[in-house]
């Protein structure tokens, strides 16, 4: 059994048009939930084995803060080919992994979260910024895992959900 914890970038901010779409910052939201998040995910004893994230900056500064709240001490790698990258490359990055790693956590962009967690569990889930879902795999291997994999989808969580203010 492999978990899966799909995670989209935390809100980001539209402050200086002159910035690339791949240089946007968080805003100050963006800098609240994600470190909420991975809180969340120690309390619930979720910490990632190995965190990939997209190479956006929007992204890895999610991966970055939710990992440091969680208490994640392995490394983060960053990966140009997820940034407005089709779900497959994502399969293709995890069918890769060593079989070491139990529970992995992706960061990445919608639309492509959405469409990860419709591939796997066959639900269709709204993956607001911030969303993370938790996808249990019956798969003893990441090489099993492809696009017709189903796996369970056993929460999404978004900040709204979880933190009032």
């Amino acid at each position: 059994m492999k978990t899966l914890l799909i995670l989209r970038h935390a809100k980001s901010s539209w402050d200086n048009p002159e910035l690339s779409d791949f240089d946007r910052p968080l805003n100050k939201r963006g800098k609240r939930d994600a470190p909420r998040m991975g809180k969340y995910l120690r309390e619930q004893g979720l910490i990632p084995d190995r965190i990939l994230t997209s190479a956006a900056k929007r992204a890895r500064k999610t991966a970055t803060k939710v990992a440091k709240a969680c208490s994640y001490t392995g490394k983060i790698k960053r990966l140009e080919r997820f940034y407005l990258a089709p779900p497959g490359v994502y399969l293709e990055k995890l069918q890769a992994l060593s079989n070491k790693y139990q529970r992995v956590m992706v960061v990445g962009h919608n639309p492509t979260m959405e469409q990860l967690v419709r591939h796997l569990t066959g639900q269709i889930e709204r993956m607001p910024t911030a969303a993370l879902a938790h996808i249990e795999l019956s798969i003893q291997n990441w090489e099993e895992l492809d696009l017709y994999t189903r796996g369970t989808l056993a929460n999404l969580w978004t900040p709204k959900t979880l933190f009032t203010d």
